[in-house]
C-alpha cells in the first residue's frame, strides 16, 4: 500500500502523480530553448569543419582543438536537451553548468579590443532565460531523482 497514491474522494486524482506522457509548459519552453542552443552549437561546429577545409589556418592543430571542443559542446547540450525532454533527473545540473559556461563567454564577447556586444545578447538572453526556467517549481518537480533511482 506504500507505493498507492492517496485518493481524496473529494478530488479524484488530486494526489496523482504526473502522467509519463504530460510536461508541463514551462518544462516545453527550457526543452525549445536548450534545442536553440544546441542546434547553435552544432552550426557552430559545422561551421568550424567548414573553415579548417577551405581557409588555410595559421595552426591546424589549434583549429583542430577547437573544432573537437565545440562538438562536444554540441553532443553535451544535445544530450542534456533530450534528456530534459525525458525528464532525466541527471540532466537539470548539467543544464545549470552548460548555461554557466555561456555565462561566461557572454560577458566575455562584451569585453576586450575584439568585443562582439551582439554575439553577446544572442548567447546572454536564452542563457538567462534557461537559468531561470530551470530555478522554476514545474521544471524543478519534473526533474527531481525518486529515492528509488
Amino acid at each position: 500500500m506504500n507505493n498507492v497514491p492517496d485518493m481524496n474522494p473529494k478530488h479524484p486524482g488530486a494526489n496523482m502523480p504526473p502522467s509519463p506522457g504530460r510536461r508541463h509548459p514551462v518544462l516545453l519552453v527550457l526543452v525549445c530553448v536548450l534545442a536553440i542552443e544546441a542546434i547553435a552549437m552544432i552550426a557552430v561546429t559545422l561551421l568550424l569543419v567548414f573553415d579548417i577545409l577551405t581557409q588555410p589556418a595559421s595552426s591546424l592543430v589549434t583549429a583542430l582543438a577547437l573544432t573537437i571542443l565545440v562538438a562536444l559542446g554540441a553532443a553535451w547540450i544535445t544530450a542534456v536537451t533530450f534528456g530534459v525532454f525525458r525528464r532525466a533527473g541527471w540532466t537539470r545540473a548539467g543544464a545549470v553548468v552548460w548555461q554557466l559556461i555561456q555565462l561566461a563567454i557572454a560577458v566575455g564577447a562584451f569585453q576586450g579590443a575584439y568585443a562582439q556586444p551582439g554575439i553577446g545578447w544572442l548567447i546572454l538572453i536564452p542563457t538567462a532565460v534557461a537559468l531561470v526556467l530551470l530555478v522554476t517549481p514545474p521544471v524543478t518537480a519534473a526533474l527531481v531523482r525518486d529515492a528509488g533511482e
